[in-house]
Formats: C-alpha cells, sequence, structure tokens
C-alpha cells in the first residue's frame, strides 16, 4: 500500500518531531540512567554466575572479586569527596578567592596520589615497628589482578593431554587496598585547606600537604590502623575520627594561628568582624556531595563487602542526620535565626563525630553522638573565633578536630563491645600531641624559607588576581560592582580584574 507523500507542513512537524524525540533521548534524566543499567546489569550477570558456581573455591573467587569492586567503587566515594570539600569551601569564602580555593582542593588530591605512592603507603603499611612502617616506598603492589603471585595460588593439572597452569585468586589485590587508603590520605589535607583559606601563598599550602600526607599522616595510621602500638593497647578508630579528621584538624589549627587572621576580621579593640561567604548555594551542594560521599568513607573501612556495611551506612546516616537537627535548632536558640552555615557544618559534624564508632555502636548511639556533635560545633566555632581568635573561614577546626576527638571518645561511651575510654583518650592525646608539634615544624620551617602569608595587598586584591591571574567570575555584573560605580569594592584600583 502506498503512502501519500508528507505535505510542507506535516513534514515540519515530523522533523520537530524528531528533533524533540533526539534531544529527549539525550537528555540529562536517560544519561543519568546509564550507570544505574550497567550496575542492574552486572549485578544481574554476577548473580547469575554465583548460581553456577558449585565448588567452595569457585564462590571464594566471587567473593574476592566483589570485594575488589565494592572497595574500588567506595574508594571512588571518597575521591569524589574533594569535589565536596571543594564546593563547601568555595561557598564559605568570597568570591576573590574561589579560583585559589578550587584549585588547592584539585592538586591536593594529585599530590596525595604520587606522594603516598612514594612514601605514604610506605610508613603506613609497610613492615617495620609499633611506630612506623620501613619498607613498601615506591608501591609496587599488583597493578592488575593476575599480576601478584602474592595473590595467587598458582596449581597445575592436565588439559586434554596438555600441562596447563590455573591461578587462583587468594585474597583482594594490594593495588586495589592501597587505592583506597590513597582517597583517605587526601582527606586529612584538604581539611587544611579550609582553615588557611584567603591568605596562605599557593606554593606554601602545597608543600604544607606533601609534608603531611608523606610524614605526619602516615606515621599516626600505622599507629592506629596497622597494628601499631595505639591498636595492640585497645585504641579503636573504625574509619579516621582521629586517624583522619582530628589529625586533619591539628594541622589546620596549628596553621590557622601562625597564619593569623584574615585582614579586616578583628579590629584592635578586639571586636569580630564576619566575613561572610559569597555562595551558599554551592556551600550546600558541597555539603550533599561529602554526605554521599560519607557511604564510602564508612562502609568502605569495612574492607570487604560484608553483610556489616548496610548498619555502618545508616549509623553514620543517622548521626549525620542528627547532627544537622541539633546545630539548627542550637543555633537558633543562641542566634535568634537558624543560620545554613551552622546547619551544613552540623551535618559534618555528626558524620565525623560517627566515624570512629560506626561499626561499634547502637543505632540510639549513633543518634547521639550525631547530636552531641551538631552542638558542639556551634559553641567549637564561636569559641575558635571570639576566645582564641583564631579565624577559620570555614569552621575546619570546629568540625573535624572538636568532633573528631568527641567521636573517638564516645567508642568508649557507646561501643557494644567494650572499648576503654582510657585507651581512646591516650590516642587522643599522643596522635594530638605527635601532629601538633611535627605540623608546627613544618609551618615555621616553610614559613622561614619560602614563606607562609601573600602580601597585604595581594590579600585586599583577591588571591584570584594575585595568585592565579584569573577571576572565578570574569565577565559577570557582580553587585560590589555595582556599589562601587564599576570598581571592586574589596580592591580600590581592580576593575573588571584589570589593574588601574
Amino acid at each position: 500500500m502506498n503512502k501519500r507523500p508528507l505535505r510542507s507542513k506535516d513534514q515540519g512537524s515530523f522533523i520537530l518531531n524528531s528533533i524533540l524525540w533526539v534531544n529527549n533521548l539525550f537528555s540529562p534524566y536517560w544519561l543519568a540512567c546509564i550507570p544505574l543499567t550497567a550496575v542492574i546489569v552486572l549485578v544481574w550477570n554476577t548473580a547469575a554466575m554465583a548460581q553456577g558456581f558449585s565448588q567452595p573455591e569457585d564462590v571464594g573467587q566471587l567473593k574476592i572479586v566483589l570485594d575488589s569492586v565494592f572497595l574500588l567503587i567506595t574508594g571512588t566515594l571518597v575521591v569524589f569527596m574533594n569535589a565536596g570539600f571543594a564546593m563547601l569551601e568555595t561557598g564559605f569564602c568570597r568570591q576573590k578567592n574561589a579560583v585559589n580555593v578550587l584549585a588547592k582542593n584539585l592538586i591536593v588530591f594529585a599530590i596525595a596520589s604520587v606522594v603516598y605512592w612514594a612514601v605514604g603507603y610506605g610508613l603506613m603499611y609497610g613492615n617495620g615497628n609499633g611506630f612506623i612502617g620501613l619498607d613498601g616506598f615506591f608501591f609496587n603492589g599488583s597493578s592488575l589482578p593476575y599480576s601478584d603471585s602474592e595473590a595467587f595460588e598458582i596449581t597445575k593439572t592436565m588439559v586434554e593431554g596438555q600441562e596447563v597452569e590455573i591461578k587462583t585468586l587468594t585474597k583482594v589485590p594490594e593495588s586495589i587496598s592501597f587505592f583506597f587508603q590513597l582517597a583517605f590520605s587526601a582527606t586529612a589535607a584538604t581539611i587544611v585547606s579550609g582553615a588557611v583559606a584567603e591568605r596562605i601563598r599557593f606554593d606554601a599550602f602545597l608543600i604544607f600537604s606533601v609534608l603531611l600526607i608523606g610524614i605526619a599522616y602516615p606515621i599516626t595510621g600505622h599507629w592506629i590502623w596497622d597494628g601499631g602500638w595505639l591498636a595492640s593497647m585497645g585504641f579503636r578508630d573504625f574509619a579516621g575520627s582521629t586517624a583522619v579528621h582530628s589529625v586533619g584538624g591539628w594541622a589546620a589549627l596549628m596553621g590557622a594561628a601562625i597564619l593569623g587572621p584574615r585582614q579586616g576580621k578583628y579590629s584592635p579593640d578586639g571586636t569580630v568582624h564576619a566575613i561572610p561567604g559569597h555562595n551558599m548555594s554551592i556551600a550546600t551542594l558541597g555539603c550533599l556531595i561529602l554526605w554521599i560521599g560519607w557511604f564510602g568513607f564508612n562502609p568502605g573501612s569495612e574492607l570487604a563487602a560484608t553483610g556489616n556495611i548496610s548498619y555502618i551506612a545508616l549509623t553514620t546516616n543517622l548521626a549525620g542526620a542528627a547532627g544537622c537537627i541539633t546545630a539548627t535548632g542550637t543555633s537558633w536558640a543562641k542566634d535568634g535565626k537558624p543560620d545554613l552555615s551552622m546547619i551544613i557544618n552540623g551535618v559534618l559534624a555528626g558524620l565525623v563525630g560517627v566515624t570512629a564508632g560506626c561499626a561499634d555502636v547502637s543505632y540510639i548511639g549513633a543518634i547521639i553522638i550525631g547530636a552531641v556533635a551538631g552542638v558542639l560545633v556551634v559553641f567549637a566555632v564561636e569559641f575558635f573565633d571570639k576566645v582564641l581568635k583564631i579565624d577559620d573561614p570555614v569552621g575546619a577546626t570546629s568540625v573535624h578536630l572538636v568532633c573528631g576527638v568527641w567521636g573517638t571518645l564516645a567508642v568508649g561511651i557507646f561501643s557494644t563491645n567494650g572499648h576503654s575510654f582510657l585507651t581512646q583518650l591516650i590516642g587522643v592525646l599522643t596522635v594530638g600531641g605527635f601532629t601538633v608539634v611535627l605540623s608546627s615544624i613544618f609551618w615555621y620551617g616553610i614559613k622561614a624559607t619560602s614563606g607562609l602569608r601573600v602580601h597585604p595587598e595581594e590579600e585586599v586584591k583577591g588571591l584570584d588576581i594575585s595568585e592565579h591571574g584569573m577571576e572565578a567570575y570574569s565577565g559577570f555584573v557582580k553587585e560590589a560592582d555595582i556599589l562601587a560605580g564599576g570598581f571592586s569594592s574589596t580592591v580600590g584600583e581592580v576593575s573588571s580584574g584589570i589593574e588601574m
């Protein structure tokens, strides 16, 4: 049967409908379904394969493969937390320093990748003593699942009259474990970035990051996670309230104190002036990214795809939610308004607090830990800001240091496995003391050599222009430009990024 030819009006409708169909086909909603579909297919095929496994060694092989995939996925979530830190810190800082904050949070993972590979992993997980690892530098573990002889049991059998070798996977390849631990090492340095923002030299921060990731962080990590002297005492820090967050918090505290406050933060009479961030939208987005990333951070620390990971994920989420609620209520009651920055920090405070005990506390215990952390962070921000006069633009010390200490001690209170409060206290004090001393040496050493702080005029101009020669919002008309008649209110000599 012959179809009638399309008229011009019909042809136009047909073309328009075709364009709309193609546009819908490649819309973000459809594209977002692609990775979900891949995961479903992978799980479906894995289940089908498992049904065909009749030998115990076959099931063991599958378990090791699933553990490897689990660590790879959770490690990737932890890496993605760098994006959360970048968004959070950038939003809490002023627009003239946005490029600088973004640059620091991006390059710190690259630095961690190389430094932890060369030095950090060996100091942390190398064979040595209870204090430090002494080998394994320039990591040379398995690069592919079937290239590490230690991960396989090799047997020989006859197949069609010929002798062949059969490799049986016996453990998760070390390269997967290395990747997961690498992701953690970068987190400690990103914590420091926020506390010293808006006045530190870019090269000074890079040097400190190398020293923190290459020396300070792995040594204390060895004490806690590789059978070191603290672990032998029974110290418990499941996912890093102390090993990661408090270490980063102590280093951040010393950096902020040694650097001094930003210009205009404190008057000569001691009056505190708030310096608000420029974009709470991306700060909130950063908080949500970090919240999601914590489901890699804490469950991934189980180091295997066990039935316990769902329990850890739930305690993690409950603590974060409780911290959010109590921080909101506390700031509302204290200041008369529900401060969004405190809501954000309340979420992070709860998550940091439960990180040490997420596998060892009850659901009620997790809620209590998160709730207390949410209250603590509100008063800690005010304490550092108004009492100690330490200028921390994003509240990193309050979130990661204070709540990391609280969460570690809380294991000795709420743990269902009988962990000692005294042992937890010893761990907090020794790790804190070691990190304070070593990071102070690093900070003062950098200050005496290359210098720590940018020139006062560069600070006023903004680190984006003075350190990087660009603006994050170049070409956009900003409210400050309008109010100042075309000149930036923060830089009298700069208009639209050009020196006058």
